[in-house]
């Protein structure tokens, strides 16, 4: 049975309304007649965000960029195991429910970005987008912020990559293309397994694993490299699929490979037992005593160089089998690098001005 706080909710990765670690008081639920009914919808609602600047630096040593943007606060996917809910928490919003509900755009990010971009001193470094939320979440249709950013980088020449579990991803090939032929583009496409309805438990709004496929296809017979990330490995829950995901990917032209092994981080620790506990009662204690393994007898591990990978005999075994079907599929024969030199400054020679 979920745990207290949770309710099944329609097209959502859970309804848990747990607590943000950071308020005063606890809240306690009381049914006073007028909350949803079981198994009701919960709409989304979008807030515009005024941030003064919008990229972020990373100082971490486990992950390839320096420089990321994330468009949105927030992620409508509904990705149970997301590592990124935590998040909310700083907003006094519960990480479960409020994160894939309560959304926040930032409209004037490709401003933001353009003045960012052209500031003294600013070096050139290829930016990540979809390390937080992702990019091409589905309010991304009507909002159109990612498109945004992609029109500025494109403008400038600047380098980028994408990390997505979206076939929204292929409404941009019109300006991701060109960039890839300058070597200024990547897209990484997340696959966390083939089973359908497994994904649709997981990940409740995000694209069906064979469209994620397709939409591999579809970018590298525009010409623009593309990837796919196994992520995360959840012990006993998608682990199977490891190699059959890394095959269908590079049979659909992918020439890299990535994975994560599932993180556990704050509240997300909760809300993960609350989803076995609603998908997988039976497995429920193997899968958490595996995790626990992985991390070092904890249910999450915080420390760089072990976070993404985990240690012990399990995490020993998913490596493996990872560069055993990279080989076998031809995957990661090289590292594809970005080029940094095309970049022109906003307001430098070579860019059309403003008449104004």
């Amino acid at each position: 049975m979920p745990g207290p706080g949770s309710r099944k909710t329609k097209g959502r990765g859970t309804g848990s309304t747990i607590d943000p670690r950071y308020l005063a008081h606890n809240r306690e639920e009381f049914d006073d007649g007028w909350y949803r009914e079981e198994g009701g919808r919960i709409p989304t609602t979008v807030t515009v965000e005024h941030p003064r600047t919008v990229i972020s630096r990373n100082h971490s040593p486990d992950v390839p960029f320096e420089i990321s943007l994330n468009p949105y606060r927030g992620c409508e996917h509904g990705c149970v195991y997301c590592y990124a809910r935590p998040t909310h928490a700083y907003l006094d919003l519960s990480p479960g429910i409020d994160f894939e509900s309560k959304l926040f755009a930032k409209p004037e990010a490709p401003v933001l970005l353009r003045k960012e971009l052209g500031r003294r001193g600013y070096r050139c470094t290829p930016l990540a987008m979809g390390t937080n939320t992702d990019p091409y979440q589905p309010v991304e249709r009507e909002w159109r912020i990612t498109r945004g950013i992609i029109e500025v980088l494109h403008e400038v020449r600047h380098p980028l990559s994408i990390v997505t579990k979206s076939a929204l991803v292929e409404r941009d090939i019109d300006l991701l293309a060109p960039m890839a032929e300058q070597d200024l583009v990547q897209v990484f496409l997340s696959v966390t397994g083939l089973d359908g309805e497994l994904s649709r438990r997981l990940e409740p709004r995000a694209a069906a694993p064979e469209r994620r496929l397709e939409t591999v296809a579809r970018l590298s017979d525009a010409g623009i490299p593309v990837g796919v990330m196994f992520a995360p490995v959840i012990p006993f829950i998608n682990d199977a699929d490891l190699e059959r995901v890394l095959e269908r990917a590079a049979a659909a032209g992918a020439e890299a490979a990535g994975y994560v092994m599932l993180r556990l981080p704050h509240e997300i620790r909760h809300l993960f037992r609350e989803w076995l506990q609603e998908h997988a009662p039976d497995r429920e204690e193997h899968v958490m005593h595996v995790i626990s393994d992985v991390r070092g007898g904890r249910e999450n591990d915080p420390r760089f160089h072990s976070r993404m990978r985990g240690t012990g005999q399990y995490a020993a075994l998913i490596r493996q089998r990872f560069e055993r079907a990279c080989r076998r599929h031809g995957l990661n024969r090289r590292r594809r690098q970005l080029d940094t030199t095309r970049f022109i400054p906003p307001g430098a020679g070579g860019i059309q001005q403003s008449l104004f």
